[in-house]
């Protein structure tokens, strides 16, 4: 007579204590693969090994201060063939061109983070170490600015630059420089120099007005040329087109660059230029679902909206309401509540622009959502959008998901910003850090010698690129650890300006839901 099993509850046999630990086990391998873990990420590393990225891209002769120690002075010559200091500033991305034009975004979006959140910057001792970053690129943008109506664009070729294969103390490439002038007119260039001398200058009011003030003497006549003489950078200078080309044409950055003059001085001129060239130059038509280096109108469209307050006049009511619904569009798209044209996303919740260099928008879009967040927090409102209205509180939420994606909270468990976490891309397309140290290794290494000898390696970088945010995965969550992949493994210095601000709050963030328990 067979044993008859006992049974549990829903008619289950009874299993013996091995038995159920091990389907437990089972178990709780299933639910970890099914179900993404929450992770808690410490914003404040992320946010001190941000700002480290900056200075290894550092061109120029390097401080005493300098604590990325892999790197050495490098391009001291540059303007020398032109007849003007255009030493320092910073290498664009894993090459080592200067281009102006990304640059003056970078500064804008590190100064603006700086704006927004200095005191939680400061809380976390790396408010110094963002002024310092912020002036080691508008020294160079002065320098730049060698007559009123004479901008200094790009440093280097990138044509030649990208044949090579060299650590930047070793360059052999061309550093042939080139401007814009009356003749050859750069508006969007000009623009957006002057939006990053004029934030800066707000950054540095208290604790460096004569400097602020020489920012904004600078700005103001950036402007005023670019302005006056009209036309894209990229006719002027063809040897950036392939490279950073302006395909949104120049009016966001003329409304861009007086919107931040206006900011910086309260100069009601440049208020009236937002306002009369709202419809004519695009701010009040275009509905844009990104913000990057190239396309401004998300950005010139969020300030304008909160500038509803300073409306003298019925038209300016008008127009700056105009404003705050594509600025609406844009948010709201983001958090995928318009009834069309949302910003794509990938199956693990990342937002997904386009397959080069997808984190820059994805790093943009959140700092534009947690500041506005902050803005309708403060001003109890909320965010108008075709599928209902949006609370601040999902902005900041949904803002932090892109965040947490970045620092690992992603289907691969890949953190993108490098150094950070236990994973993260160890063959970051970028020659310095794949090639030997000039500190460890002074002997001269020759433009292709770095191809045959660095550039095909399989093992990691010998110098980790600390804090750089590289192009990310593809539209799967796939991301390929490859040196020549750069569409996912290049990091770029505008990828990583708005995480800044973001790391700051949302350390600010924890720290008072965490006191508030």
């Amino acid at each position: 007579m067979k044993e008859r099993k006992q049974l549990g509850v829903l008619g289950i046999p009874k299993l013996h204590l091995h038995q159920r630990n091990y389907l437990l086990l089972i178990f709780i391998f299933i639910f970890m693969i099914t179900f993404p873990v929450i992770q808690a990420f410490d914003y404040a590393e992320a946010l001190a090994k941000s700002l480290l990225y900056f200075e290894s891209q550092r061109s120029g002769r390097l401080p005493y201060d300098q604590r990325v120690s892999w790197r050495h002075n490098s391009g001291l010559t540059d303007g020398l063939e032109q007849g003007v200091d255009l030493v320092g500033g910073y290498y664009d991305a894993g090459d080592h061109v200067k281009f102006g034009f990304p640059l003056a975004f970078t500064l804008t979006m590190l100064s603006w983070s700086v704006i927004e959140y200095s005191e939680q910057i400061s809380d976390l001792g790396e408010y110094k170490h963002a002024l310092k970053a912020i002036k080691w690129g508008t020294d160079y943008l002065i320098k730049t600015h060698t007559s009123p109506n004479v901008l200094w664009a790009q440093v280097g070729d990138g044509d030649a630059d990208h044949y090579c294969w060299q650590r930047s103390e070793d360059m052999t490439t061309s550093r042939r420089a080139y401007k814009i002038d009356e003749k050859n007119p750069g508006s969007d260039l000009a623009g957006e120099t002057a939006a990053a001398m004029a934030a800066a200058s707000i950054v540095f009011r208290k604790s460096n007005p004569h400097y602020s003030l020489l920012l904004l003497h600078h700005a103001m006549q950036v402007f005023e040329f670019g302005d006056r003489y009209r036309g894209k950078y990229d006719s002027s200078v063809p040897e950036a087109k392939n490279y950073y080309a302006s395909v949104s044409g120049y009016k966001d950055e003329l409304l861009w660059g007086a919107l931040w003059l206006f900011k910086a001085t309260g100069n009601e001129d440049y208020f009236n230029y937002v306002i009369k060239n709202a419809d004519s130059f695009g701010g009040t038509g275009w509905a844009i679902t990104e913000f990057s280096w190239d396309m401004k109108y998300a950005g010139v469209q969020i300030i304008a909206s909160m500038l509803l307050m300073e409306a003298k006049t019925k038209e300016e009511t008008v127009i700056l309401k105009q404003y705050r619904s594509k600025a609406e569009h844009y948010l709201c798209a983001c958090l995928n509540k318009t009834h069309k044209n949302n910003v794509d996303r990938t199956k693990g919740g990342l937002l997904y622009v386009r397959q080069w260099n997808n984190m820059q928008y994805v790093s943009a879009a959140a700092f534009l959502l947690t500041l506005y967040a902050d803005y309708l927090q403060n001003s109890n409102q909320r965010l108008h959008c075709e599928k209902g209205l949006v609370g601040p509180q999902e902005m900041i939420t949904f803002a932090k998901s892109q965040v947490d994606y970045i620092l690992g909270s992603n289907p691969i468990g890949m953190s993108y910003l490098v150094g950070f976490g236990s994973k993260y891309p160890m063959k970051v397309h970028h020659r310095g850090s794949s090639v030997v140290s000039y500190r460890e290794n002074d002997e001269f290494i020759s433009c292709t010698q770095g191809y045959h000898n660095w550039y095909g390696r399989e093992e990691p970088n010998p110098n980790v690129l600390m804090g750089a945010l590289v192009g990310g995965p593809d539209n799967h969550d796939q991301f390929r650890d490859k040196r020549y992949d750069y569409m996912q493994s290049e990091a770029c210095l505008y990828n990583a300006a708005p995480l800044v601000g973001i790391f700051a709050k949302l350390h600010h963030l924890n720290n008072f839901s965490v006191a508030s328990q």
